[in-house]
């Protein structure tokens, strides 16, 4: 467990320290910077605010910028700095979305804009209840992983929004930080709030394939994917990185991990997501699926 609570706006006194870590956008947009404050952690995210994480995870305080909303803040929390806290607690956690079907749950991990929250929602407008949209939290099973659910809305542009949801889908207030939409599940969204076994993994690739393509992952390649996809508060701590790369390579000796393409465009998803569900609910290794 995490605790959470909100500090006054701008009330937090100045970092003093330079960051030993950040995340910057391909545009070269400083998204979030690292620090190590005495014993502690603050993840800083420009104009919008800091995040106090104590240094085992178990706690944080938000300080929001003047001006800067409650529901913004408390988005940032749960997409991005729980994630993190929960990294540190020797939790799994991945920047992923997934769904839940008959056969098991299904994940979607990807570089951001390769259509994760789009995919989520387009299983959810068919009738496949969504789990997350945006930060998978595993827990080991028994010859297994189980699926956390998180928060019951998914983060989608307006082309998105338009083509795959009715028009009077319930939205949750804005957030200061995207022009995404936030859409609250509904009758037209439907959420899972049970957790589920993990069935398989999708990596997404770039949306140059013609036609829908699955290919088996080696070990090593899912390897790779898993650790750039992976929610860590301190690159820098060894012997928390050394206990993440042993959970992983556990992860990878499931044959659960496949390369995922299809093109993108709104008319192709229902037939897309009816191919991804026949490939999951195949027994055994499949090797590919068109």
């Amino acid at each position: 467990m995490t605790d959470y609570c909100l500090g006054s706006a701008g009330q937090r006194a100045p970092i003093d320290c330079l960051p030993f870590h950040e995340w910057i956008f391909p545009d070269g947009t400083r998204w979030a910077q690292f620090y190590r404050v005495d014993q502690n952690y603050l993840v800083s995210f420009p104009d919008l605010g800091n995040f106090d994480i104590s240094a085992d995870g178990h706690a944080v305080t938000a300080w929001p910028a003047p001006g800067i909303s409650e529901d913004t803040m408390q988005h940032l929390y749960l997409n991005q700095v729980l994630p993190l806290a929960l990294s540190k607690q020797g939790r799994i956690v991945f920047h992923a979305s997934a769904v839940d079907t008959k056969d098991g749950a299904i994940a979607f991990l990807g570089e951001s804009g390769r259509g994760k929250s789009t995919l989520a929602a387009s299983f959810a407008a068919g009738g496949q209840r969504f789990l997350t949209d945006d930060a998978l939290l595993l827990d080991p099973t028994e010859g297994g992983y189980l699926v956390q659910p998180s928060h019951p809305s998914i983060r989608l542009w307006d082309d998105s929004r338009e083509a795959l949801l009715a028009a009077d889908a319930e939205l949750a207030p804005p957030v200061q930080y995207t022009p995404k939409a936030r859409i609250l599940s509904g009758a037209g969204l439907p959420f899972c709030d049970a957790a589920c076994r993990l069935r398989r993994v999708y990596f997404l690739g770039d949306g140059s394939a013609e036609e829908l393509t699955i290919q088996r992952m080696r070990p090593s390649e899912a390897m790779i994917g898993l650790v750039r996809n992976s929610f860590l508060l301190d690159i820098e701590a060894r012997e928390m990185l050394s206990s993440h790369f042993d959970l992983l390579a556990e992860m990878v000796a499931l044959p659960i991990y496949y390369h995922l393409d299809y093109p993108r465009a709104f008319a192709a998803l229902p037939a897309v997501c009816q191919g991804i569900l026949e490939h999951a609910a195949e027994e055994g290794e499949p090797e590919m699926s068109k």
